[in-house]
């Protein structure tokens, strides 16, 4: 469960969603539009996890961002921006892929041992408004592999409506569109004498 506080937030999540994309050769130009988002549970309670999906131009972007109650050791490159909530104080966020917290998360989502956080609402006095269901629907595609491998992320969602490929793979959904967000990358086989990489 994701709880979520109706605050204001300094920057807006607009700006420095804004911001961070203009610093990123796949980031895109012009005001984007945002799509949705979806969220995930750290099991710890510490580390909040939000995807957002825009459309920036002719291109739909994703970018993947960890929230933080203090600075996340040696990540200063990654940092999105430090922001004020009007409910929590300061907050850190994250490119999520630099946090080892969004990445156990992910990693858990794609196992199959966590789903997507339901969203649940507050007003900044603590008192509950209700829940809404995510604007990004996210499902398990594909295969476990036999040994686990690496998590990457798809930040430019070129092909929409297409849920095939080989890997592992966490795929959003919204309106009608589907595309793939995330992706397991097996770890490949050490060559050995009887198993070389290229064979002769």
């Amino acid at each position: 469960m994701a709880t979520i506080y109706t605050a204001e937030t300094n920057p807006t999540k607009k700006e420095f969603v804004t911001s961070w994309l203009d610093n990123q050769f796949w980031g895109g130009s012009g005001d984007p539009e945002l799509i949705g988002t979806y969220r995930f549970d750290d099991t710890s309670g510490e580390v909040g996890f939000e995807g957002f999906v825009l459309k920036r131009g002719d291109t739909i972007l994703h970018l993947p961002v960890t929230y933080r109650a203090a600075p996340l050791d040696g990540a200063d490159d990654y940092l999105i921006t430090k922001m004020n909530h009007s409910v929590l104080g300061d907050r850190w966020a994250y490119d999520a892929m630099a946090d080892p917290v969004g990445i156990h998360m992910l990693n858990q989502a794609l196992a199959g041992e966590i789903h997507q956080a339901e969203l649940h609402f507050y007003n900044e006095d603590g008192q509950y408004l209700g829940s809404e269901d995510s604007d990004i629907s996210i499902y398990i595609r594909g295969e476990l592999p036999d040994s686990w491998g690496t998590v990457s992320v798809h930040h430019v969602l070129d092909h929409l409506d297409l849920d095939g490929g080989e890997y592992r793979r966490l795929v959003g959904r919204w309106e009608d569109a589907s595309a793939t967000l995330f992706e397991l990358t097996p770890t490949p086989e050490t060559p050995t004498d009887s198993n070389p990489i290229i064979a002769e």
